[in-house]
């Protein structure tokens, strides 16, 4: 949508449709082929005016929901004031838009308001359902990424996790190999006390003995004669 090209249809059709809306008063006070004259420009000025409607509802297919909701309802009404300059300019002249190329112009711009509205409110709701499915869409997509994101972030922590778990695994290895090695070492220390007190006691009478052995030589050699 080009905002600048909308602003001139939307000023072109401002101007439009000032022009026609003074022509019925014009047409009251004419006669004759003046008055024919008048009714074919009036013609020509809501054609025109019609289809710069028209150009105008072009340039709203790619504007934002929040600029081309109100600007289709305003067209919509600017129709509705095309209509009535029609049924003015009829009603006050009394003139029936027949088969001439001016006037039966006018007639098939006034049967088709009803139906340009309808097409432009089914148009209106269909860009409305597309950008309700694209939003959904979008949302669809962010909830996979987001899926596949926690996905990985999971398999992250169980591979972590069990990389935690073989490492208390070794850990607890070792502690077993520290116990038991711990309980060799008792056992060795045991064995080495008991053999330090075997040692002692064997110490103990070997002395006892000699003492012994001395006390009889002296005894027998100094105090026996």
């Amino acid at each position: 949508m080009s905002s600048e090209q909308f602003e001139k249809l939307h000023e072109m059709y401002k101007s439009l449709y000032e022009e026609a809306k003074l022509i019925p008063d014009r047409v009251l006070r004419s006669h004759g082929e003046e008055k024919k004259k008048l009714v074919r420009v009036f013609d020509e000025r809501l054609g025109e005016a019609e289809e710069v409607l028209q150009g105008m509802e072009q340039e709203l297919f790619g504007a934002p929901a929040s600029f081309r909701n109100p600007m289709s309802t305003k067209i919509r009404l600017y129709r509705r004031d095309l209509s009535k300059l029609q049924r003015d300019l009829h009603s006050n002249t009394g003139l029936g838009f027949s088969g001439r190329p001016g006037e039966g112009r006018l007639g098939v711009y006034g049967a088709q308001n009803d139906h340009s509205t309808q097409q432009q409110a089914q148009r209106a709701l269909l860009i409305q359902g597309t950008e309700s499915l694209n939003n959904a869409s979008q949302s669809i997509e962010r909830s996979q990424r987001l899926a596949a994101e926690t996905d990985r972030i999971g398999t992250d922590i169980i591979e972590e996790l069990g990389e935690q778990r073989e490492q208390l695994d070794r850990t607890r290895d070792r502690l077993v190999n520290t116990g038991e090695n711990l309980s060799r070492s008792r056992k060795i220390l045991r064995a080495m006390s008991r053999r330090l007190m075997t040692n002692k006691l064997l110490l103990a009478v070997i002395i006892i003995m000699e003492l012994a052995i001395l006390g009889a030589v002296v005894y027998l050699k100094f105090f026996r004669h």
